[in-house]
């Protein structure tokens, strides 16, 4: 009779991390951002989303902590999204707005780690906040392929998933890098000048090639790799085509970002697999 009482609580179990709402847990690796590299699992990137705007004088703060994050990590995402009386306004920002503030005006500056997290205040000071998102080890992996010629875009984005996950959502950002133009700056960053003159403005989101909360993905089981096809016209916001790159991610049903990848254009990536 025990035995059986054993058996009962196993199976229970079992399909109570089964049904788990994102991810099946067994066999899960160690994510933490100072685990060792084990061979199999891909590498794991955070995504940073700067809410900004060349007007916003102490949008430069957050700038300046990208930059410092980057001197870190090869690990970060980057994406500026910009808004308001802007050259490189983003129309779509709405959703995005309420997804993070859904009560609060979007007083910019705003940043936020791998989407739903506050990127807590100083950032510069705060940095090792967005590297202990990073990691060797994940379960899903990202690869993009591009090619952009006679003033169209193909991207492929492959996914490759090493345990079963659902309710999966595919994020894909068309991004402008090399755009100069005057930042306000009221912080002492960058040697304290304002504005800063000809200010290099990169990965600047300039449409979003997928829904901007994602478009859902099916077929994410353990083994299994997904490839989704875009082809679309290069937007008429393009400044110049040779300064486009992309950001690719995967969020959870809760719509944390679950790994990131960005690529530039012309570019054949393969998995981030670890040896």
């Amino acid at each position: 009779m025990k035995k059986v009482y054993l058996l009962s609580f196993l199976f229970g179990a079992f399909l109570f991390s089964s049904c788990a709402d994102t991810v099946v847990i067994e066999n899960r690796p160690d994510e933490s951002a100072n685990a060792p590299a084990i061979s199999g699992y891909f590498k794991k990137r955070v995504l940073i989303e700067d809410y900004t705007g060349t007007w916003c004088g102490n949008c430069a703060r957050v700038a300046y902590a990208i930059d410092q994050v980057k001197l870190q990590t090869d690990k970060a995402v980057t994406v500026a999204i910009h808004n308001g009386n802007d050259p490189y306004h983003f129309n779509g920002i709405a959703p995005l707005k309420d997804l993070i503030l859904p009560n609060n005006a979007l007083s910019l500056p705003i940043s936020r780690l791998n989407r739903m997290i506050v990127w807590t205040f100083p950032e510069p000071t705060n940095t090792q906040q967005a590297l202990d998102l990073t990691g060797n080890n994940t379960s899903l992996g990202l690869a993009l392929t591009s090619t952009v010629v006679n003033g169209t875009i193909n991207l492929d984005v492959k996914m490759k998933f090493l345990q079963d996950y659902t309710n999966l959502k595919l994020v894909v950002y068309l991004l402008e890098d090399k755009l100069i133009y005057d930042q306000r700056n009221y912080t002492n960053y960058f040697n304290g000048e304002n504005p800063i003159i000809n200010f290099e403005h990169n990965h600047v989101l300039r449409t979003s090639i997928t829904n901007i909360l994602g478009d859902v993905v099916f077929g994410t089981t353990n083994g299994s790799t997904v490839t989704k096809n875009f082809t679309i016209p290069i937007p008429a916001n393009i400044a110049n085509s040779a300064n486009i790159s992309f950001a690719a991610f995967l969020v959870g049903s809760d719509n944390v970002v679950l790994n990131a990848r960005a690529s530039i254009a012309n570019e054949n990536q393969i998995f981030e697999l670890n040896p």
